[in-house]
């Protein structure tokens, strides 16, 4: 099986979602598979330990989803694959519904699982939202729309000798980057956190934001939020989670007040260990939860931290 993977690009290094992207396809295409990938607009060098094949690059440059779109067109075309493989993100959803329509390919979005059987690819996908999971068969070649957190990214580098193709240089395009927003490099990454106290908006009040901060320092982790925290600006949004926040794989995640909507559980469902701490018993945060309990957060919250307190002497 050949697979082509499209590598998301974060200040010229490939993102981790596109690093899981290439281990899933690894894994998809079993024994003597190849794995290829689209590294466009990057130093081909930030691919070479990713374990493909061969890597397909350009000129540095900014993002231009024309010239993106031209040159995977160009790849496909001259190379042919069983599997195009894109990252649910600004970028994948730009191009991937193009690619397949230009080459009459089917394609399969918001996949949450991907299995291989034969000439046939079947996925699970989230619908309405991610109210709801299909399941979708198609005959392959197929272009498919991947969720963060599918597939788990590899631990290690991979074997650095990937055959670099360079790809001509393309006229210019009719889309010009105006201005492009980046990360600021101050603010905390919740992803690399291996411990998350998570507060919903069954936290009561704004004052109580305070205390789970000091809770989430005793046990040595990070606060985060829901997005109803977040649009009431009681964090900042590099703290949310969820499905237009930051997906999250802690080993820890204690949840206090958080319902347990679609769009969260989508950030946070890969956790190692889910605490859920909610009044309704019958909250859908329960159904993924490991270890919960049906009782006030405003109950709760001082005693875990009287709890820790002294634990930590």
């Amino acid at each position: 099986m050949k697979i082509l993977v499209y590598i998301d690009l974060q200040d010229g290094v490939p993102t981790a979602l596109s690093r899981e992207l290439v281990a899933g396809a690894r894994r998809l295409a079993g024994q003597g598979g190849s794995i290829e990938l689209a590294l466009i607009g990057g130093d081909a060098d930030a691919a070479r330990k990713l374990g493909a094949s061969r890597v397909f690059t350009s000129t540095p440059s900014p993002y231009d989803p024309v010239a993106h779109g031209a040159y995977l067109q160009g790849i496909v075309a001259d190379n042919g694959f069983d599997l195009i493989v894109f990252g649910c993100t600004t970028s994948g959803l730009d191009l991937a519904p193009v690619l397949a329509f230009r080459n009459d390919l089917p394609l399969l979005s918001y996949c949450t699982a991907v299995r291989i059987s034969g000439g046939t690819v079947e996925a699970d996908s989230q619908i309405y939202g991610g109210k709801l999971v299909s399941t979708a068969e198609a005959s392959m070649p197929a272009v498919l729309l991947v969720n963060a957190g599918t597939f788990s990214e590899d631990n290690g580098n991979q074997a650095g000798n990937a055959e670099i193709i360079q790809l001509p240089d393309r006229a210019q395009s009719s889309v010009r980057l105006v201005s492009a927003n980046r990360p600021d490099p101050n603010a905390v990454d919740i992803t690399k956190a291996s411990r998350l106290l998570c507060v919903g908006r069954g936290i009561g009040e704004q004052d109580a934001i305070e205390e789970a901060r000091e809770v989430a320092d005793l046990m040595g982790g990070e606060i985060v939020g829901s997005r109803p925290i977040i649009d009431a600006g009681w964090l900042p949004k590099e703290r949310q989670v969820g499905k237009s926040g930051r997906k999250v794989k802690p080993q820890l995640y204690l949840a206090l007040g958080v319902s347990g909507a679609p769009e969260h559980i989508e950030g946070m469902g890969g956790a190692g260990t889910i605490v859920a701490i909610n009044t309704d018993a019958s909250a859908p945060i329960f159904d993924h939860a490991h270890f919960g309990a049906a009782v006030d957060v405003a109950d709760f919250l001082p005693a875990f931290k009287e709890a820790l307190a002294r634990k930590a002497g």
